[in-house]
């Protein structure tokens, strides 16, 4: 969609909805990089992509329609083929006698209106929508799959019972593996599951063989929801194909096995890494889903803010040292260590890295797999990469005291090192490396920040404000320093530097039978910097509180205090902090 920039501009500086100063830095800097001002604004996190369509939607004089959440009859959903929908982002919702309303992300893309014209013979009104809103229509699509999914069932069943029967009681060789695997229902079934699971923006596929059925589960912004139920007898057949697609061994049913497959939907590629783990009842498979091109990400949209940002972006300056990021697994670390090599990723500068596995892949960056099974570790890598003239290195992850020194000893030589640690928090990581024999003299002439992070579920733009009680204030004021998230919310004037906690707001989700009123997740996130005095804290063998104190006086918000800033600034809410976050 075009607006031009002087339009846009003049009406974010009268609507106000976003500050001067970042309206006039944005515009400055479309000016230098012949970028669009919009995208601008988008990238630098002032605003979002959805917002930006909303503005441009009045400037233009377009109507703004918003479908998250809303239910459209399928006898209109259906008036646009669903290939045309997704490959358009352009989805059907009111029809009347002589006119049928569309909403879409692009109301330039003329030769998908004229398709829909031609097919439906009515009076095409185009609406702009958001994202969001596309999307929660795009899935209403597949609900109509849940009759054809049924019947793929009821086949592969009957084909399980017959192979059964002809092999006296179940396939047993490989080669009857290898033919259940390419039947056409299994291929459906697994296929079915896995664009389902990529349709609803899952991060993870769970099939799990129990007594008498198979229960898949997709885990959705954190947490796992039933997908559906598959009977027992598929649970071999669809075991087989996953094997199929990863090249595991067919007949081994008695050892884990770990592989990966990559597909292409709707253009775009999504990795799958998967376990298989024996389990009484049969082979419990996972499949991780990893979307590979995470290239445009910012600190910024990470949600990364204030001091916290600037120490990153200064630690990202340094030419030597090393940044480490920490949490447990699924916190986020791999997609905020990418996002900060997308930042490094010059022209002028070698990057090289040594993961396990290779989640993403980025242009210009030399990524190598490890082996243990050959021998190829952590360790071994880096012993390589050294030798291969890089600036910065990057490691998948510490597991051992020899990647540790070696990753040390790395940072210690000219090269700046990222990396991530299993820890609890930021300040958990120092005593974790010393227990790995990391000489302590060694770790603060090296280490320059470790940012601790967990994720909590986003809330969508249908919510509503609310003040929280007394005996609730209270209550959160045991577990959080309410007054030190204050004076950071008064800083980044997200709050009159006049008002007290009785002034400020939070938010709650309104949910509906269609959504619980989340969608997505956010980062909270503490970044500790090695200053002189925690230096001098590590070389007296100070504790990971310690650290902390001394950390938080030096102005860091722990993850539960940065937690409690983004439910006022309406990204979360309480309870979802307090249930990922715990001090």
């Amino acid at each position: 969609m075009f607006v031009e920039d002087a339009q846009l501009y003049k009406f974010i500086l009268d609507s106000g909805l976003v500050s001067k100063e970042d309206l006039e830095g944005a515009k400055i800097e479309s000016e230098k990089s012949n970028k669009r001002l919009g995208d601008v604004l988008v990238t630098t996190g002032k605003t979002t992509s959805d917002n930006l369509r909303r503005m441009q939607a009045y400037v233009i004089g377009i109507p703004f329609v918003d479908l998250k959440g809303k239910k459209v009859p399928f006898e209109t959903l259906s008036l646009i083929p669903e290939p045309i929908a997704r490959g358009h982002n352009i989805v059907a919702f009111k029809k009347t006698d002589t006119t049928l309303e569309v909403a879409m992300l692009d109301v330039n893309d003329l030769s998908a209106i004229d398709f829909i014209k031609k097919k439906v013979n009515l009076k095409i009104m185009p609406r702009l929508t958001d994202a969001d809103s596309v999307k929660n229509v795009l899935v209403q699509y597949q609900k109509s799959l849940k009759a054809e999914f049924g019947d793929i069932i009821q086949k592969e069943t009957e084909t399980m019972k017959m192979i059964s029967e002809e092999n006296g009681g179940g396939p047993s060789s490989e080669a009857d593996l290898k033919k259940i695997a390419e039947d056409l229902p299994v291929v459906r079934i697994v296929d079915t599951l896995i664009k389902h699971a990529v349709l609803q923006n899952a991060s993870d596929i769970h099939i799990e063989p129990m007594e008498e059925q198979v229960l898949v589960r997709y885990r959705i912004d954190g947490l796992l929801h039933d997908a559906m139920v598959l009977p027992k007898q598929a649970g071999p057949s669809v075991s087989a194909r996953i094997k199929v697609l990863s090249n595991l061994k067919l007949d081994e049913k008695r050892l884990p096995q770990d592989g990966r497959f990559k597909i292409d939907l709707n253009n775009e590629k999504v990795s799958f890494r998967v376990s298989i783990l024996p389990t009484y009842y049969g082979e419990k498979i996972v499949m991780r889903l990893l979307r590979e091109d995470v290239s445009g990400f910012t600190l910024e949209y990470l949600t990364f803010h204030g001091a916290s940002l600037e120490r990153i972006h200064k630690a990202l300056k340094q030419s030597t040292g090393m940044i480490l990021t920490t949490g447990p697994t699924g916190s986020g670390k791999t997609t905020t260590l990418y996002t900060m090599l997308d930042l490094l990723n010059k022209p002028d500068v070698n990057i090289s890295t040594i993961e396990d596995p290779i989640e993403y892949q980025m242009a210009r960056i030399n990524q190598t797999q490890v082996r243990p099974e050959i021998g190829f570790t952590f360790a071994q890598g880096i012993r390589t990469l050294v030798r291969q003239d890089p600036d910065i290195i990057m490691v998948g992850e510490i597991r051992d005291g020899e990647t540790a020194a070696l990753a040390v000893n790395a940072s210690l030589t000219g090269h700046l090192v990222l990396s991530t640690l299993h820890t609890n928090s930021a300040a958990g990581a120092i005593p974790r490396l010393l227990d790995m024999k990391v000489e302590a003299f060694l770790l603060v002439s090296t280490l320059d920040i470790v940012i601790g992070q967990r994720l909590v579920r986003r809330l969508t733009d249908d919510k509503e404000q609310y003040k929280l009680s007394r005996a609730e204030f209270s209550q959160l004021e045991k577990i959080v320093d309410l007054k030190r998230v204050l004076e950071a919310l008064k800083e980044e004037k997200l709050v009159k530097p006049g008002d007290d906690w009785s002034a400020v707001s939070f938010w709650k989700p309104h949910a509906t039978t269609e959504n619980d009123g989340f969608k997505g997740r956010v980062g909270l996130h503490e970044v500790l910097v090695m200053s002189q005095t925690i230096k001098d804290l590590i070389m007296k063998n100070a504790t990971s509180g310690e650290l902390e104190v001394q950390a938080k006086k030096e102005g860091m918000l722990t993850m539960l205090e940065d937690g409690i800033f983004k439910c006022v600034q309406g990204l979360t809410t309480v309870e979802e902090v307090l249930r990922v976050v715990s001090e």
